[in-house]
């Protein structure tokens, strides 16, 4: 006959191996579903299927643009009041589905040009408040230009029908009185550099900034990659008498200012720099360039030149490995740079790992308080094993 002791302890033992059952499907199912979370989306997403994930977001490559942003949504495209925008009872005539507004619009949005908001090698930049009250960034080009009106549409036409959740979009454009405008969706957020420069707002951490480092080269990889299907791939040569190199300064490829022949190894240089300025936070104008050469010297050289404000919250070997990245771009030689494709793929595998590791690391942190829980349970139940066979020896 079995005896009663014998049934109890049976019976805490199952009780226990349940425990510790659960406690393991708890742990490794809070594993699966963070992992999970972290899925990386397509370098090619567009913009137009919803506001973006990441307010971190950026840029056209300088082939386009030279303004860097920190992209925010505020709305999805297709509810965006830049459709339903009114010039008195009139809708204003737009190609490809952007809206065409007249100079005088423009001059009376920007309180007659005089909300800049900076100065880019294509022309100043203004913030304006349209009619129906929506906010907008206007970018002026440079009067010089000897395209036609009817090229300039052509291009803006094209323009408009580039969409990727990382590339500001172009709103409308303005062709009056001899005057050229692009009309870009405002980034209320500000400027990269708003965020690296400016002590008055957040710091950028690590993971922040390897994230912002993925998302630019999605936005370049889907120019690169796809603009050639709009027509818009091309080498921009000039001649000789008059320069065309269009840019902002440090940032540019000095092999373009050479040979005034712009490819896309021209925007993986000005990337290059780009991902220096997040390792350091400190500007192309601050003689960046002498730090970065003193970094390439040796092996862990971007642990003197990496941001005061991280130090001891990054991983330096994470920063070592974006720093290497960032010399194959800044390569002299253009035929030897990465594509942007490789870049992307690189980035992404080191973001990968970086999340892995605090994935791992929150993951142990919350598995070690419950398996602590588990074995305080299991040395108070031994406990009164250990009382229950005593009283019944006695």
């Amino acid at each position: 006959m079995v005896h009663k002791t014998d049934l109890v302890i049976i019976g805490v033992s199952v009780g226990l191996a349940v425990g510790l059952l659960i406690a393991t499907l708890v742990f490794f199912g809070i594993r699966w579903y963070k992992r999970r979370s972290h899925l990386q989306s397509s370098p090619h997403e567009c913009a137009a299927s919803g506001p973006a994930i990441h307010e971190s977001g950026t840029v056209l490559s300088e082939s386009f643009t030279n303004t860097i942003t920190v992209k925010l949504s505020t709305y999805p495209a297709k509810t965006s009041p830049l459709a339903t925008i009114y010039n008195g009872k009139e809708r204003l005539t737009s190609v490809s589905g952007l809206l065409k507004y007249s100079y005088r619009d423009v001059q009376k949005a920007t309180k007659n040009f005089t909300t800049i908001l900076g100065q880019g090698s294509f022309g100043p930049v203004y913030k304006a408040v349209m009619p129906a009250g929506e906010v907008v960034a206007v970018k002026a080009l440079a009067s010089n230009s000897k395209q036609g009106e009817k090229e300039f549409q052509t291009e803006v036409s094209l323009l408009g029908r580039l969409h990727h959740r990382n590339l500001v979009n172009l709103a409308g454009y303005c062709v009056d009185k001899g005057q050229r405008m692009l009309i870009y969706e405002y980034m209320k957020n500000g400027s990269l550099a708003s965020f690296l420069y400016n002590d008055k707002k957040h710091t950028l951490n690590w993971e922040e900034r390897l994230q912002i480092a993925l998302d630019i080269s999605h936005g370049i990889q889907y120019l690169h990659d796809g603009v050639a299907d709009f027509g818009l791939s091309k080498e921009e040569v000039s001649d000789g008498r008059n320069s065309g190199v269009k840019g902002t300064y440090g940032y540019i490829d000095p092999v373009y200012i050479s040979t005034n022949k712009f490819t896309t190894k021209s925007d993986i240089y000005s990337f290059g720099i780009i991902l220096f300025e997040l390792i350091t936070a400190i500007h192309p104008h601050q003689n960046l360039a002498e730090y970065v050469n003193l970094a390439a010297m040796s092996s862990d050289g971007a642990d003197e030149i990496l941001d005061k404000k991280l130090a001891g919250d990054c991983d330096l070997e994470e920063v070592r490995s974006l720093a290497r990245i960032a010399h194959r771009c800044l390569h002299k030689t253009p035929r030897k740079r990465p594509t942007i494709g490789e870049v992307s793929q690189a980035i992404t595998k080191l973001n990968q790992k970086h999340l892995m590791k605090t994935e791992s690391r929150t993951t142990m942190s919350f598995g070690g308080e419950e398996f602590s829980g588990v074995v305080d349970c299991i040395e108070v139940q031994q406990n009164q094993l250990k009382r229950m066979s005593s009283i019944n020896e006695g």
